[in-house]
């Protein structure tokens, strides 16, 4: 038997519970992975809160590194004893040990540790097609990040900094926007103290940026578009503060863009995950981007850790250990 957070109905935080779990042997193509570290994010609430709706009992959880224990029929790739990470396969992470698609696995390279590789994989794989592929930010652009202080956003903005960027980005609080500074943020604003819209005029001396990424949704989505220069293009990946609300076309004056990606379509061919991750290991070993793991919860406390990520009490990456 092993243990994992289960949920039989959506709800708040308390609707998860430890719970013993077994777990057969692996199939043809899969693998058995014994997780050191899981990482938490706010995908994961959606799921939780059936905002996301999945089939019923449900372990959430996107994102783990472990060992792996045995292989299935036509796995070549992994063997036993392989260290490995995900960000990118089926929901279920929030469990001791499971049973994995080999083609959703990768190795984890010696000098990341299963900490920072449970911590790292699904927000760096987040920021490297935000900035890469959803709309490409170039050297000498001005961009606006929401929740600059979060896990994608400490990496987000050291990420676009070593691209060239002026970063802009909006946090809660200001040890939040210390922590951004400290981070590669250029100019920080905290929205509860200011207007963000105006600032970012401010800063822009009235022009507005290329490219606003967004994960906060429903609080920010009118302002984001006001930021907007000409050809602009809103990047909507999330919704912490609700989902966005239908809108007229009439609202994208200015010719502008909204767009509503997620990660897994960008990962989903082996060799696009493969490509990903390169990137994003590649990005932390040349120290061009560090991952802050700022709190750690034992994983049978992910009640709590959900609780104090929707008080929107954390700060870059947290983990959940097994």
């Amino acid at each position: 038997m092993s243990k994992a957070m289960r949920i039989h109905k959506p709800g708040g935080p308390e609707s998860m519970q430890w719970e013993d779990v077994e777990v057969g042997a692996p199939g043809a193509g899969e693998v058995r992975v014994r997780h050191r570290a899981v990482g938490l994010n706010y995908l994961d609430v959606y799921n939780r809160s059936g905002l996301y709706p999945n089939p019923l009992p449900l372990v959430v959880g996107h994102e783990g590194s472990g060992v792996v224990e045995s292989v299935g029929a036509g796995v070549g790739e992994l063997k036993a004893g392989d260290r490995v990470a995900y960000g990118a396969g089926p929901i279920g992470a929030y469990c001791e040990l499971r049973n994995m698609p080999a083609d959703r696995l990768v190795k984890l390279p010696e000098a990341i540790d299963f900490e920072h590789g449970a911590a790292m994989m699904l927000q760096g794989m987040t920021v490297q097609y935000l900035l890469l592929r959803t709309f490409k930010v170039l050297s000498g652009q001005t961009i606006l990040f929401h929740a600059a202080a979060g896990g994608v956003g400490l990496i987000a903005c050291q990420w676009a900094k070593a691209l060239g960027a002026t970063v802009i980005g909006t946090v809660g609080s200001d040890d939040k926007a210390a922590l951004a500074k400290a981070h590669g943020c250029d100019h920080v604003i905290v929205y509860t103290k200011e207007n963000f819209v105006e600032r970012v005029k401010e800063i822009t001396r009235g022009v507005g940026v290329p490219v606003v990424y967004d994960s906060v949704g429903k609080d920010t989505f009118d302002g984001s578009l006001d930021c907007l220069s000409p050809f602009g293009t809103l990047v909507s990946f999330g919704n912490a503060s609700g989902p966005v609300a239908a809108f007229s076309l009439a609202k994208l004056k200015g010719t502008l863009f909204v767009t509503r990606p997620s990660l897994m379509p960008y990962v989903a061919k082996r060799s696009d995950l493969l490509d990903t991750t390169r990137d994003l290991f590649g990005m932390v070993a040349s120290g061009k981007v560090k991952i802050e793991i700022n709190q750690r919860y034992a994983l049978k406390d992910a009640v709590q850790a959900h609780r104090d990520l929707e008080a929107r009490k954390t700060t870059g990456s947290t983990i959940l250990i097994p």
